[in-house]
């Protein structure tokens, strides 16, 4: 218990520690199953202690999701989290920008925490201050919560500079409060916490990275793999917190065998 109230009083009005990228939960006939979110919500929090979720994200699939269904499973982990978990960020790209648009002024309607934004990967933008522009569209349409930049560069294949993007974005999109981070470029990162780690909530993406990002000064992190070893990683943390980073290299070798474990059978995490 301690070491979650530590964790509240850190994280009071910012996105950090652990947030689960939560999977979107399908029947056998391929459609989506809201009726068990409720469930999952009480598992994530029971369980593996985790309160914040990222929603129709890469492990949600929300890219091969109708609009429609993203709208459904969006107001289903909000309505459902509400009195359970402390926020709920809803991923809302496409590669559509009326559709992105849409799915933002929807996410704001149902009183999501904050919204986040892949960049566009087929026709993509070729200079930072075009992705910035993209950015402001999408953001402009919901304008009364926090809006978050997604960085996925091996999907996507946008690798510009994100310490660059950083720098006065606030000024363009007033609502930007920070980042997803899920590529292996720790110069890159370590950058934009050196640069912003006061200004902006810095998550990390890769879970089997985790602990360097954290030494380096990671606000957080989003990952698939909290869903279920959520307990390992909040014992990495605290590892880390106390400065004990002997323990913490153990139980981020023991992350590391079991996502390379699920790799070699196939999985992304």
């Amino acid at each position: 218990m301690e070491d979650d109230s530590l964790e509240v009083a850190m994280c009071r009005n910012r996105l950090c520690g652990l947030v689960a990228a939560t999977f979107t939960p399908m029947t056998h006939d391929n459609e989506i199953n809201l009726s068990v979110i409720g469930q999952y919500i009480d598992y994530l929090v029971k369980v593996q202690g985790i309160r914040n979720i990222f929603v129709n994200g890469t492990t949600g699939e929300g890219m091969s999701l109708s609009v429609e269904e993203r709208k459904l499973v969006a107001e289903e982990w909000i309505n459902q989290g509400k009195g359970k978990l402390d926020q709920v960020i809803i991923h809302v790209g496409s590669l559509s920008i009326k559709e992105s648009q849409h799915l933002a002024e929807h996410a704001a309607k149902c009183s999501a925490s904050g919204i986040a934004v892949i960049s566009p990967f087929f026709f993509k933008p070729q200079s930072t201050d075009a992705l910035v522009e993209y950015l402001k569209e999408v953001a402009s349409s919901a304008p009364g919560i926090p809006f978050y930049y997604y960085h996925l560069p091996e999907i996507t294949g946008v690798s510009l500079n994100v310490v660059e993007l950083l720098d006065g974005i606030e000024k363009k999109i007033p609502t930007f409060r920070g980042l997803k981070f899920t590529s292996s470029d720790l110069l890159d990162f370590g950058q934009c916490v050196n640069n912003y780690k006061d200004k902006f909530d810095l998550l990390y993406g890769k879970d089997e990275l985790l602990l360097s990002a954290m030494v380096l000064g990671a606000t957080g992190a989003v990952g698939s793999t909290y869903n279920y070893i959520g307990n390992l990683y909040k014992r990495m943390l605290t590892d880390i917190e106390r400065k004990d980073y002997n323990l913490a290299r153990e139980q981020q070798a023991v992350v590391q065998e079991f996502i390379g474990y699920m790799t070699r059978l196939g999985s992304k995490n």
